[in-house]
């Protein structure tokens, strides 16, 4: 952003700290006002006719907007895809193994990523993957939605499950 000298414009429309409109002025008389003020001139319109200028404490200024920044940063929310791994004829015990871990990425806010690997001649019995993921979405339908349905890529079956959001 172009303070004081380093603006380059001849004319400029003046803006005082209070929001008021002084006029066109020339840039020397505006930089002239602003010290006078012990403020400084900011240019926030470089693409008018002629370029919008306020007064204004830079440093003030600047520091409010970093401060606004870092709590707009911290407010963000990092969603994460955890990937559970499964084969066609899982066991009951490793499906509820997994079933947990899978729960507990989703209660932590995680998108999770359910894949079904097809190794060997299992390939051929794409309908025991497919039922499989099909009874991970109906345990956990109460804390997730399905975000994409099962489907094939190459020898793996995925489905994406994301957690169910507050405002639903």
């Amino acid at each position: 952003m172009n303070v004081n000298e380093t603006i380059r414009a001849r004319e400029v429309r003046l803006i005082d700290a209070n929001g008021d409109q002084l006029g066109v002025k020339t840039r020397d008389e505006a930089i002239q006002i602003a010290q006078t003020r012990d403020l400084d001139l900011v240019l926030v319109a470089p693409g008018a006719k002629p370029p919008v200028c306020r007064i204004m404490d830079y440093g003030k200024y600047r520091y409010e907007q970093q401060k606004k920044d870092k709590e707009a940063r911290r407010k963000q929310k990092v969603t994460n895809v955890k990937e559970v791994r499964f084969s066609p004829g899982i066991g009951d015990h490793d499906f509820n193994t997994k079933l947990r871990n899978a729960r507990k990425f989703l209660e932590n806010g995680d998108k999770v990523k359910a894949s079904v690997r097809f190794r060997g001649r299992a390939i051929t019995h794409k309908d025991l993957g497919r039922d499989v993921l099909d009874r991970l979405a109906e345990e956990v339908k109460d804390i997730a939605t399905v975000e994409s349905r099962a489907r094939m890529e190459g020898r793996q079956m995925f489905m994406m499950l994301a957690p169910v959001s507050e405002k639903q």
